[in-house]
């Protein structure tokens, strides 16, 4: 193997940490951000609950002013039948107030439905506000480990990302551009060993990164010459390991 796919091996190896670290960076400072979502549903659903149970006590109350004025008509009818003064005048006042009554057992039916659904919608209400205050401690949790472990994995990367500076200083700058791009569509893995099949010629030579088959014109080339070769299918610099280089071509 050349000494420019050498260099791009050694590079691919710290590319290749560095990106792991980073996933792993981002993983943990993800996890933050989505306890965080997870606490602010929790708060959007406790806010509709304890919306609605407000709606719903103001709606009784509302109903219960109702159901006094009602029972002061019916005390007030009661007192009249004392004043009647015909046998109809007195059952034309008991008709209003037997109508009256009927009335406010509705009523009282209605107010108490009403207020046991406000009590429900309130007790659910202090179940979420209960899991609020869970889902709030383990976010204390998840900072404190998260800082911990995203300070490290910063130091990681600021290690390893010195050590790619230092490899990519013996990459030559053309080759560096082609490795970086590809690098990048791929998480760090820019570069592919040239897998080679079978016994006997004529051998199958497959791309390491994507498994697609290759044209023997790669293998042959590699195996003379020091140069940045792509897979025809995924792109990723191709190399040969040390034990190919010797095999036949064909």
């Amino acid at each position: 193997m050349g000494t420019m796919l050498a260099s791009l091996l050694r590079l691919q190896s710290i590319e290749g940490k560095l990106a792991r670290v980073r996933q792993r960076l981002k993983s943990r400072q993800k996890a933050v951000a989505t306890q965080q979502m997870r606490i602010d549903q929790f708060r959007d659903d406790w806010n509709v609950l304890h919306e609605k149970s407000l709606t719903r006590r103001q709606e009784a109350d509302s109903l219960e002013l109702d159901l006094k004025d009602k029972e002061a008509q019916v005390s007030k009818y009661r007192t009249a039948l004392n004043t009647a003064r015909t046998n109809k005048e007195y059952a034309g006042i008991l008709t209003q107030i037997n109508s009256l009554k009927a009335d406010n057992a509705k009523l009282e039916d209605r107010i108490l439905k009403i207020m046991q659904e406000a009590d429900s919608v309130h007790a659910e209400a202090d179940e979420v506000r209960a899991r609020i205050e869970t889902e709030e401690k383990r976010l204390e949790e998840i900072h404190r480990i998260s800082a911990e472990e995203i300070e490290k994995l910063e130091a990681m990367v600021n290690e390893l990302s010195a050590s790619r500076a230092e490899a990519a200083a013996d990459v030559p700058p053309k080759a560096l551009v082609v490795f970086d791009r590809i690098a990048e569509n791929y998480d760090g893995e820019a570069m592919a060993a040239i897998e080679i099949h079978g016994r006997k010629p004529p051998h199958e030579y497959v791309c390491g990164g994507c498994f697609m088959s290759l044209n023997p014109e790669h293998a042959n080339a590699l195996r003379t010459r020091d140069e940045v070769r792509t897979c025809d299918n995924c792109g990723r610099i191709l190399y040969l390991e040390p034990q190919a280089e010797g095999s036949p071509t064909s």
